[in-house]
C-alpha cells in the first residue's frame, strides 16, 4: 500500500505539501496540487485514520506533549515554548504524559483530533506506533528534547555529550576515581545517550563502569534515592554519584543525607538538567545546563516552518557544564 511519503516523493514534493493538498489548502499553487492529485490517483494512496484526523483549516493552534510536567525542565521548557508561540501568533495546547508511553498517546490522539496546526512532542519511549503513524500521515510535527529513531521529522535536542565529558574530567581532577550514574529509562534517546557519553569519557581517562555502578532510573526523584542507597550498600561505594536527570539528583541527595553522610564529604554528586533550586541546596549542585529556553524556542521555530510548508532542519543545541561545591570544588572555582 502507497504511503504519504511515496506520493511526496513521486510528485517531488514535500510531506507537508501533500497534507495540504488532501486537506484542500489555498495555498497550494494549481501546478503543484494537479502533481499531487496525479500521484495519489496513480499510486492508488488512501489517508488512513490519523490522516483523516489533519485539521482542513488552520485553527493558530499548536500541540506539545510533554514528558512530566513536575520536572523542572519541562516546565522550563512548556514555558519557552508558550512565549515563542504566543509571540508568532499561535496558542498552545499542553498535555502531560507523566512519563507513561499510553498517556501520551493519549494526548496525541486528543490533540490531533482537536485539528492542530501543528505537533511538539518529547516522546516517553522509542516505540509507539501511533506516532509513526501521525508521522507517515504527514501530521506536521516536530520531536524536542527526545526523539524516535527511524521516525522522518525534524528533532531539536541538546547534545550533552561534550559537556558529559567536561564533568568527567572535571570530576577526575578533583581527584575522583570511583564514578557512577544513574541513568535514565533505557528506552528513551536521552537516557541511553547520556550512559553512551558518560562511559566514553571514564574510558578516555582511564576509568571503567562496571555493571553495578550503573543505576537504573525512570527520572523520578524516588528512583534516585533507590539507585543511590544501593550505591551506598556496595562493599566499594563510588566516590562520585552522576545522576542523568535533575529530580534523580535531588533523590539522590535524600538518600545520602538519610545515611547521616554529607555531599561531598562523603560522595561527590553532580547531574544533568541544571536548574535553579541548585544554587539554593547545601552544597549547591554541579550540574550539565541545557539552554532550555533556545530549545523550547528553536522547537516551536522548526514546528511553524513545517506547518507553513517551509523546510526544516533538525537542531542540536550544546550544554555546558556549571561546576559548583557539590564535588568538592573550592568556593573559589564554583558558579552561581
Amino acid at each position: 500500500m502507497a504511503s504519504i511519503k511515496d506520493v511526496a516523493r513521486h510528485a517531488g514534493v514535500s510531506v507537508a505539501t501533500v497534507s495540504r493538498v488532501l486537506n484542500d489548502n489555498p495555498s497550494v499553487r494549481a501546478d503543484t496540487r494537479d502533481r499531487v492529485l496525479a500521484a495519489v490517483a496513480g499510486l492508488g494512496y488512501r489517508p488512513n485514520a490519523v490522516a483523516r484526523s489533519l485539521r482542513t483549516d488552520q485553527t493558530r493552534t499548536l500541540g506539545l506533549v510533554i514528558s512530566d510536567v513536575l520536572n523542572p525542565f519541562f516546565t522550563e521548557l512548556a514555558r519557552s515554548v508558550e512565549d515563542e508561540a504566543r509571540a508568532l501568533g499561535y496558542s498552545v495546547i499542553i498535555g502531560n504524559a507523566d512519563e507513561r508511553p499510553d498517556l501520551q498517546d493519549h494526548h496525541v490522539r486528543t490533540l490531533l483530533d482537536r485539528r492542530i496546526d501543528g505537533l511538539l512532542v518529547s516522546p516517553t519511549d522509542g516505540g509507539s506506533p501511533l506516532m509513526l503513524d501521525a508521522a507517515r500521515a504527514g501530521t506536521p510535527m516536530v520531536f524536542v528534547d527526545r526523539w524516535i529513531e527511524g521516525v522522518d521529522v525534524p528533532v531539536v535536542r541538546t547534545d550533552g555529550r561534550a559537556a558529559v565529558h567536561d564533568l568527567v574530567a572535571h570530576l577526575h581532577a578533583l581527584g575522583h576515581r570511583r564514578l557512577a550514574i544513574i541513568a535514565g529509562p533505557a528506552a528513551t534517546t536521552t537516557g541511553r545517550e547520556r550512559v553512551d557519553a558518560f562511559r566514553a569519557a571514564l574510558r578516555e581517562f582511564g576509568l571503567a563502569l562496571p555493571a553495578e555502578y550503573i543505576g537504573q532510573g525512570d527520572f523520578k526523584a524516588d528512583s534516585g534515592r533507590r539507585a543511590t542507597a544501593r550505591f551506598l550498600d556496595l562493599p566499594e561505594p563510588p566516590e562520585a554519584v552522576f545522576a542523568a536527570d535533575n529530580l534523580m539528583a535531588l533523590g539522590a541527595m535524600d538518600e545520602i543525607r538519610a545515611r547521616g553522610l554529607r555531599v561531598p564529604d562523603d560522595v561527590a554528586l553532580a547531574a544533568f538538567d541544571d536548574i535553579v533550586w541548585f544554587v539554593h541546596t547545601d552544597p549547591p549542585i554541579t550540574a550539565v545546563a541545557q539552554p532550555t529556553g533556545e530549545l523550547g524556542r528553536a522547537a516551536v521555530r522548526a514546528l511553524i516552518d513545517v506547518v507553513e510548508g517551509r523546510p526544516a532542519e533538525s537542531v542540536a543545541l550544546s550544554a555546558r557544564l556549571v561546576p559548583r561545591r557539590s564535588c568538592g570544588e573550592s568556593a573559589e572555582g564554583s558558579t552561581r
